[in-house]
Protein backbone atom coordinates (compact mmCIF):
# COMPACT_ATOMS: atom_id res chain seq x y z
CA UNK A 1 0.00 0.00 0.00
CA UNK A 2 1.52 3.57 -0.82
CA UNK A 3 0.86 5.74 2.39
CA UNK A 4 0.88 9.26 1.31
CA UNK A 5 2.49 11.86 4.72
CA UNK A 6 -0.66 13.86 3.57
CA UNK A 7 -3.00 11.19 4.60
CA UNK A 8 -1.32 11.19 8.05
CA UNK A 9 -2.13 13.85 11.30
CA UNK A 10 0.18 13.40 14.03
CA UNK A 11 -1.79 15.94 15.78
CA UNK A 12 -5.75 13.84 15.80
CA UNK A 13 -2.93 10.58 15.64
CA UNK A 14 -5.37 9.67 12.58
CA UNK A 15 -4.23 7.78 9.12
CA UNK A 16 -6.73 8.52 6.20
CA UNK A 17 -7.49 6.20 3.99
CA UNK A 18 -9.31 6.89 0.83
CA UNK A 19 -11.88 5.10 -0.98
CA UNK A 20 -10.86 2.88 -3.77
CA UNK A 21 -6.78 2.71 -1.35
CA UNK A 22 -8.53 -0.20 0.99
CA UNK A 23 -9.75 -3.77 0.24
CA UNK A 24 -13.00 -3.41 0.37
CA UNK A 25 -12.64 -0.05 -1.60
CA UNK A 26 -14.03 2.28 1.41
CA UNK A 27 -12.71 4.96 2.74
CA UNK A 28 -11.77 5.46 6.98
CA UNK A 29 -10.49 7.44 9.71
CA UNK A 30 -8.24 5.28 11.38
CA UNK A 31 -7.23 6.25 14.80
CA UNK A 32 -3.54 4.85 15.97
CA UNK A 33 -2.18 3.16 18.82
CA UNK A 34 0.48 4.66 20.58
CA UNK A 35 2.88 2.39 19.36
CA UNK A 36 2.05 2.71 15.76
CA UNK A 37 2.09 7.11 16.14
CA UNK A 38 5.43 6.51 17.57
CA UNK A 39 6.75 4.58 14.23
CA UNK A 40 4.44 6.84 11.85
CA UNK A 41 5.86 9.76 13.00
CA UNK A 42 9.47 8.76 13.04
CA UNK A 43 8.24 7.56 9.46
CA UNK A 44 7.16 11.28 8.47
CA UNK A 45 9.63 13.42 10.18
CA UNK A 46 11.52 15.90 7.64
CA UNK A 47 8.97 14.80 5.04
CA UNK A 48 6.90 16.56 2.50
CA UNK A 49 3.14 15.96 2.28
CA UNK A 50 3.41 14.16 -1.50
CA UNK A 51 5.89 12.12 -0.13
CA UNK A 52 5.56 8.26 1.12
CA UNK A 53 5.52 7.22 4.76
CA UNK A 54 7.59 4.65 4.60
CA UNK A 55 10.89 4.58 1.87
CA UNK A 56 14.22 3.47 2.67
CA UNK A 57 16.98 5.92 4.41
CA UNK A 58 18.04 7.84 1.38
CA UNK A 59 13.74 8.30 0.92
CA UNK A 60 13.81 6.24 -2.17
CA UNK A 61 10.50 3.45 -2.88
CA UNK A 62 10.64 0.42 -0.98
CA UNK A 63 10.30 -1.88 -3.78
CA UNK A 64 7.79 -4.91 -4.26
CA UNK A 65 6.22 -5.44 -1.35
CA UNK A 66 5.28 -9.09 -1.06
CA UNK A 67 9.35 -9.64 -1.92
CA UNK A 68 10.15 -7.74 1.48
CA UNK A 69 7.24 -9.28 3.39
CA UNK A 70 8.27 -13.02 2.53
CA UNK A 71 12.00 -12.43 3.43
CA UNK A 72 10.75 -10.26 6.66
CA UNK A 73 8.53 -12.98 7.77
CA UNK A 74 11.27 -15.99 6.79
CA UNK A 75 13.87 -14.10 9.10
CA UNK A 76 11.16 -13.59 11.70
CA UNK A 77 10.60 -17.38 11.62
CA UNK A 78 7.23 -17.27 10.07
CA UNK A 79 7.75 -18.45 6.56
CA UNK A 80 4.53 -18.16 4.36
CA UNK A 81 3.19 -15.53 6.47
CA UNK A 82 0.92 -13.24 4.79
CA UNK A 83 0.66 -9.65 5.54
CA UNK A 84 -3.36 -10.42 5.32
CA UNK A 85 -3.30 -12.80 7.98
CA UNK A 86 -2.64 -10.01 10.38
CA UNK A 87 -6.02 -8.62 9.70
CA UNK A 88 -7.33 -12.04 11.69
CA UNK A 89 -5.10 -11.63 14.34
CA UNK A 90 -6.12 -8.26 14.93
CA UNK A 91 -9.92 -9.14 15.05
CA UNK A 92 -9.44 -11.90 16.77
CA UNK A 93 -7.20 -9.46 19.49
CA UNK A 94 -9.62 -7.21 19.44
CA UNK A 95 -12.77 -9.08 20.15
CA UNK A 96 -10.55 -10.47 23.36
CA UNK A 97 -9.82 -7.36 24.48
CA UNK A 98 -13.68 -6.51 24.47
CA UNK A 99 -13.90 -4.16 21.87
CA UNK A 100 -17.75 -4.26 20.30
CA UNK A 101 -17.79 -5.98 17.14
CA UNK A 102 -19.09 -2.98 15.27
CA UNK A 103 -16.06 -1.01 16.20
CA UNK A 104 -13.75 -3.80 15.33
CA UNK A 105 -15.61 -4.15 11.54
CA UNK A 106 -15.28 -0.44 11.24
CA UNK A 107 -11.35 -0.42 11.97
CA UNK A 108 -11.15 -3.37 9.67
CA UNK A 109 -13.30 -1.71 7.08
CA UNK A 110 -15.52 -5.25 7.30
CA UNK A 111 -19.00 -3.66 6.32
CA UNK A 112 -21.26 -7.12 7.00
CA UNK A 113 -21.34 -9.23 10.26
CA UNK A 114 -20.82 -12.35 8.10
CA UNK A 115 -17.51 -11.21 6.57
CA UNK A 116 -16.15 -10.05 9.75
CA UNK A 117 -17.32 -13.54 11.02
CA UNK A 118 -15.75 -15.21 9.02
CA UNK A 119 -12.28 -13.48 10.50
CA UNK A 120 -13.28 -13.69 14.14
CA UNK A 121 -11.58 -16.60 15.19
CA UNK A 122 -12.28 -18.54 17.90
CA UNK A 123 -9.52 -20.60 19.13
CA UNK A 124 -8.55 -23.26 21.68
CA UNK A 125 -7.49 -20.63 24.72
CA UNK A 126 -10.74 -18.63 23.77
CA UNK A 127 -12.81 -21.65 24.65
CA UNK A 128 -10.69 -22.11 27.33
CA UNK A 129 -11.00 -18.22 28.99
CA UNK A 130 -14.59 -18.76 28.78
CA UNK A 131 -14.95 -22.26 30.90
CA UNK A 132 -12.89 -20.19 33.43
CA UNK A 133 -14.74 -16.99 33.49
CA UNK A 134 -17.60 -19.48 33.93
CA UNK A 135 -16.58 -21.34 36.82
CA UNK A 136 -15.42 -18.01 38.52
CA UNK A 137 -18.53 -16.50 37.88
CA UNK A 138 -20.12 -19.80 39.49
CA UNK A 139 -17.98 -19.65 42.57
CA UNK A 140 -18.62 -15.97 42.72
CA UNK A 141 -22.49 -16.77 42.77
CA UNK A 142 -21.95 -19.94 45.63
CA UNK A 143 -20.10 -17.13 48.24
CA UNK A 144 -23.16 -14.41 47.67
CA UNK A 145 -26.21 -17.23 47.80
CA UNK A 146 -24.81 -20.06 49.94
CA UNK A 147 -22.84 -23.20 49.23
CA UNK A 148 -25.90 -25.31 48.28
CA UNK A 149 -25.98 -23.63 45.38
CA UNK A 150 -25.76 -26.00 41.91
CA UNK A 151 -25.44 -28.88 44.86
CA UNK A 152 -26.74 -32.03 43.11
CA UNK A 153 -29.41 -33.77 46.02
CA UNK A 154 -32.32 -36.52 46.35
CA UNK A 155 -35.88 -35.48 47.28
CA UNK A 156 -37.75 -37.02 50.08
CA UNK A 157 -34.54 -39.36 50.38
CA UNK A 158 -35.28 -40.92 47.02
CA UNK A 159 -31.99 -41.82 45.65
CA UNK A 160 -33.87 -42.09 41.87
CA UNK A 161 -35.27 -38.66 41.95
CA UNK A 162 -32.51 -35.93 41.83
CA UNK A 163 -33.24 -32.14 42.10
CA UNK A 164 -30.96 -29.31 42.12
CA UNK A 165 -31.22 -27.45 45.27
Amino acid sequence: MNLWVSRIDLSNRTIDLNPGETKNRGGRNVKTTERVYQIIAVCVEDKAPDNLVFTRPDGSFPGDFSKAWAAASERAGCPGLLFHDLRRTGARNMRRLGIAENVIMRIGGWRTASVFRRYDIVDHSGLADASRRIDGRQKELAIEFGASLGKVGTQNGASDSMVVQ
